[in-house]
Parts: C-alpha cells; sequence; structure tokens
C-alpha cells in the first residue's frame, strides 16, 4: 500500500492502557539517548508518567490475563490446517517467556520507583506548570548539570525495573495488530460505520489514509459497532466532516 498514517482506536480498557503505555516507553526511548539536559528531563517526565498510570490498577494482573488469553487463543489453532507450526511454535515459546519474566516482577509494578525520594519529589512538583525549575527543585537542578552519561546510566538503571513489562506490551500490541489483515473500504461522504460479532470481541481499531489526503480519522464505538469520521482540519475554525467519497484500509483486529 501507498504511506499512510494509521489510526488505531482500542475497543476495551486494557488495550487502550497498553496503548498509553507503549507510547510512553517509546517517548523515553527517543529522549533517553540525547544528552543535552532536556533530553534527560523528558525521559524522567515519561518514565514517572508511566509510573503514576501503573499506581492506578494492577496493571501486571492485566498483562498476565493478556498473556494468558493469548496462549489459549493461539494454542487452540495448532491442529488448524494451514498453520505454520514453525512460527506458531515461535509466538508460543515468546509469549510463555514474557510471561515468566512478569510473574518473576516483585510486587506492583513500579512499587521501588515510586518509593525513591527523589523521583517522588520531581513527581510532586510535575502538576504545577513549570513546576520543576531549578529554585522548586534544586537537587533536581544539581543531578541535570551532572556528566550525560551519568544521568543516562541513572534513567538507565530506573527503567530496567519496567523493562519485562515494556517487552510483555510490545509483544502483546504486535500480536494484536497482526492479528488481521487490512481490508480496502470507502466512507461515503467521509462517514463510515460498521458492525461488529460481539461473538468475536475486536480489541482495535486500524485506519490507514493516504498521507498525502488532507484529513485525518475521527473514531468511535464498542463492542458491536463502530464509526469513523473523515475530518478536515481549519487553521482556526473547529474541524468538519469532508464531504468527499474517502478511499481507506481498514482492519478490526480480534484475538
Amino acid at each position: 500500500m501507498p504511506d499512510q498514517i494509521i489510526y488505531e482506536h482500542p475497543l476495551n480498557e486494557r488495550i487502550r492502557t497498553l496503548l498509553r503505555l507503549e507510547q510512553l516507553f517509546k517517548e523515553a526511548a527517543y529522549f533517553l539517548p540525547q544528552p543535552e539536559e532536556w533530553g534527560s528531563r523528558s525521559a524522567i517526565d515519561s518514565l514517572l508518567k508511566i509510573t503514576s498510570i501503573f499506581s492506578r490498577a494492577d496493571i501486571k494482573s492485566e498483562i498476565l490475563k493478556e498473556l494468558e488469553r493469548h496462549l489459549s487463543k493461539l494454542g487452540g489453532i495448532r491442529r488448524q490446517p494451514g498453520v505454520d507450526m514453525q512460527t506458531l511454535g515461535q509466538v508460543l515459546d515468546e509469549l510463555e517467556q514474557a510471561m515468566q519474566q512478569v510473574y518473576r516482577m516483585n510486587g506492583q509494578v513500579g512499587q521501588q520507583l515510586r518509593e525513591n525520594e527523589f523521583l517522588k519529589s520531581i513527581m510532586q512538583r510535575t502538576s504545577i506548570p513549570g513546576g520543576s525549575c531549578a529554585f522548586d527543585l534544586p537537587q533536581f537542578h544539581h543531578w541535570l548539570q551532572q556528566p550525560s552519561a551519568g544521568r543516562q546510566q541513572q534513567i538507565l538503571e530506573w527503567y530496567r525495573e519496567l523493562e519485562p513489562v515494556r517487552e510483555a506490551i510490545a509483544l502483546l500490541l504486535s500480536l494484536t495488530r497482526n492479528s488481521a489483515r487490512p481490508q480496502r473500504e470507502t466512507a461515503f461522504q467521509g462517514f463510515f460505520q460498521k458492525s461488529l460479532d460481539p461473538q468475536v470481541p475486536t480489541q482495535l481499531i486500524r485506519i490507514g489514509i493516504a498521507a498525502d489526503l488532507p484529513l485525518f480519522a475521527e473514531i468511535s464505538g464498542g463492542k458491536h459497532r463502530f464509526s469513523a469520521r473523515f475530518m478536515e482540519a481549519h487553521d482556526a475554525e473547529r474541524p468538519s466532516q469532508s464531504q468527499r467519497d474517502v478511499q481507506f484500509s481498514l482492519t478490526c483486529c480480534a484475538i
């Protein structure tokens, strides 16, 4: 397919949380190698947001449930004709390894990071715009002036506690995204709606639009149906639904 912009919409809270965590881990991976103070600031900001998500729910239990569900679903297709047993076996091994690594994590994910007094002091100021200024957090200011190699190594050690979860999330989302093939669809006058089979719950909707089209997709829905509106952006006004017929790719991911 030509270059596309992909828009994703989760249809359950578990996938919604995994997508948010995936984005934060990607942000951290981008900023961590940057030697400047602002790279370290942004990497720590992503770390604190990740630990905040972990503090709101038992993410460890949710990830283990999702790994077990994938193992059960994929294990059940071993005897179906046409299955690539080598590829399936490799995926099942990856799921089992990911489950073992998450099981071995002690206590709630991110607990040690939340108890770290240095990180806690930064977290307490993040809700205030500009709250991490040098006069607010002199210890943080001092730390940011240290050689970049030492700062990066320290941040890596903090992220290492979360690595089993990051790997499990990457595996689960990869399997979900690749669980179905994209289909060509048309949104007439910028609107598309589709019913879903509640007996085979869809976890994620993926819509691809040609990158050169001046449109973006707004997706909403639940387990029974979803809709997509293809919107035109305006500089100073609210976006409006396009009146053109829009060709796009649709993937309803269910596993």
